[in-house]
């Protein structure tokens, strides 16, 4: 595992892969999310640690509430004292000052712990923003610190690059984590608010560094022949990957990962990750990836459920959106409208009469 630095005041080196508990598998014939395998789950965190892994991220709604009970049973056994833990406050629920402790309070009853080594205010945009500010959340926040039961605190963040500036200098922040992939160059913090905030000393934690799976499982045919002709033998996970840890100011890439194989091969390419690593030749072809995909891909959702679970609008008829999205790319895509209509009418038992619904 190679080891990188998380900002310059903290006195420790994060793996350069971190595991997000956000997707991981299920059991049962729908795959709910929140019904975790724990035996294949557990096999396949405790395996990334003991290969050198060294940050978990969880947060509050991850598998309908399940993912951080679960983080508390796999890190048993001796595996807590092998990681640095990070969950999330769960912004959308927060009213008033009394709710941070309340949530907080569950969190470590759920984690069996008793210290969170990098707290988050979590999926903060303007409005959550603004509250936060209004129940006086850095008072608390000291206060915790205080009780040693946090170590560094920092924020997720969905909304604009104007606003990521703002949460910025607002606070003396340890680390901000946002989603940043070869795609998402331009897209909320992007690459300038990348840089800004590392440039600020916070250490940045990349999420969605594969776009939800689309850049390792689901590209184009067009997009594939861009990697394969380039004649290195790469996966395109390894492209993703490579192209985030090529960065200085990237400090951890978290992954979402769904079963062993995956935890293997991400394990694999975070061995020969580098800082640099990358020749300019390489970085010329990710670009004309990205141009190749962007051509194509109409709607641009990773689906990360976000607006479906945390209090964004979301569809007043039950419609799960990302989902919609989802389907509608791969239709437009894979020319196959008519399969992923029947797909989507299949699996939802919906009235198709619902997708002419107008908001």
């Amino acid at each position: 595992m190679q080891y990188r630095q998380f900002n310059e005041e903290i006195d420790w080196k994060p793996s350069a892969l971190g595991f997000g508990m956000m997707r991981l598998p299920t059991i049962g014939e729908k795959r709910e999310l929140s019904a975790i395998d724990d035996v294949r789950a557990k096999k396949m965190v405790r395996h990334a640690i003991d290969n050198g892994l060294n940050y978990i991220d969880t947060a509050w709604p991850y598998h309908g509430g399940e993912s951080e009970k679960f983080v508390g049973r796999v890190l048993q056994n001796g595996y807590r004292g092998k990681v640095k833990l990070a969950t999330k406050m769960p912004s959308w629920e927060i009213e008033r000052h009394s709710d941070l402790d309340k949530f907080f309070n569950k969190q470590l009853v759920r984690l069996k712990t008793d210290y969170i080594d990098f707290y988050l205010l979590h999926g903060l945009n303007k409005d959550r923003w603004e509250n936060y500010k209004d129940v006086n959340v850095f008072e608390w926040v000291e206060k915790v610190k205080d009780e040693d039961k946090i170590g560094h605190i920092g924020f997720s963040f969905h909304d604009d690059l104007n606003t990521f500036k703002e949460i910025v200098d607002f606070y003396g922040w340890d680390f901000c984590q946002i989603q940043y992939n070869y795609m998402d160059q331009d897209f909320q913090a992007g690459k300038e608010g990348l840089k800004y905030a590392a440039d600020q000393g916070l250490g940045v934690v990349i999420m969605e560094p594969l776009r939800g799976g689309q850049l390792a499982t689901e590209l184009p045919e067009e997009v594939l022949k861009v990697f394969e002709n380039a004649g290195i033998e790469r996966s395109p996970v390894g492209w993703s990957l490579l192209w985030l840890w090529n960065q200085p100011e990237v400090s951890v890439v978290l992954s979402g990962m769904s079963n062993l194989n995956q935890v293997k091969e991400n394990l694999k390419i975070a061995d020969n990750s580098q800082i640099g690593k990358l020749t300019e030749e390489e970085q010329e072809i990710i670009e004309r990836a990205r141009e190749v995909y962007e051509e194509l891909l109409p709607v641009n959702c990773t689906g990360c459920n976000y607006c479906a679970t945390q209090g964004f609008n979301s569809c007043s008829h039950g419609i799960e959106i990302p989902n919609l999205f989802d389907l509608y790319n791969k239709a437009h895509i894979y020319e196959d409208y008519e399969k992923r209509k029947e797909k989507y009418y299949f699996e939802n038992k919906m009235d198709p009469s619902l997708l002419k619904t107008s908001p």
